[in-house]
């Protein structure tokens, strides 16, 4: 889709769902998801203690993201890094959480850290589906893979959509070095096959 189009599509969607469209709402989480799901992943992934599950932050995600829409200004942030705003929210919350479970001799098997009630079902369906995504779980294992320089490119650049200026200042970069350098990136991975439904920021 040309990225004129998606972003008057998203322009659409953000104004119905903040009218209390939850069907449009639903439409633009489900754009985002896959990069969203992957994100959590290889975040949990660097603690290896954690009992969090990737689907658990998905869908608490959904339903912080929905129940806050109106104090979300499009005018002043794009969607994309307002939705890893909450998740990254989200995320810092379920590792205190399970950080404080574990100490007090919990975290089994059936320990939930969100209690998720209200749950749209569309949300359940949409990380359920990701869980079972086998061409996510291999881009995961590939970026694994990475060395730390070019993970953080790909959380970075690829995930979040952060400005190219703003990746520049946290990883002691010049804007120009990350734009070259998440480009040979971008290219080797989509050479090794990059999931069709993982949205990837190129700007």
């Amino acid at each position: 889709m040309d990225s004129n189009v998606q972003v008057t599509e998203t322009t659409h969607l953000v104004r119905a769902a903040r009218n209390g469209d939850e069907s449009a709402f639903g439409r633009l989480f489900d754009q985002l998801a896959p990069a969203l799901y992957t994100w959590v992943d290889l975040r949990l992934r660097t603690d290896r203690g954690s009992r969090v599950e990737p689907g658990d932050v998905v869908q608490e995600v959904w339903l912080r993201a929905w129940r806050g829409l109106e104090r979300f200004d499009p005018d002043e942030v794009p969607f994309r890094p307002w939705i890893f705003r909450v998740a990254k929210n989200v995320l810092l919350e379920a590792w205190r959480q399970a950080s404080r479970t574990r100490q007090a001799g919990g975290m089994g098997p059936t320990t939930r850290l969100f209690a998720l009630e209200n749950l749209p079902d569309e949300a359940t369906s949409i990380s359920r589906r990701l869980a079972r995504d086998e061409s996510l779980a291999q881009f995961g294992e590939r970026v694994r893979a990475l060395s730390e320089e070019d993970r953080k490119l790909v959380v970075h650049c690829g995930l979040e959509g952060m400005a190219r200026k703003d990746v520049a200042a946290r990883m002691g970069l010049s804007t120009e070095a990350v734009n070259k350098r998440w480009q040979r990136l971008r290219d080797r991975l989509a050479e090794a096959g990059i999931p069709e439904h993982l949205t990837f920021e190129t700007g």
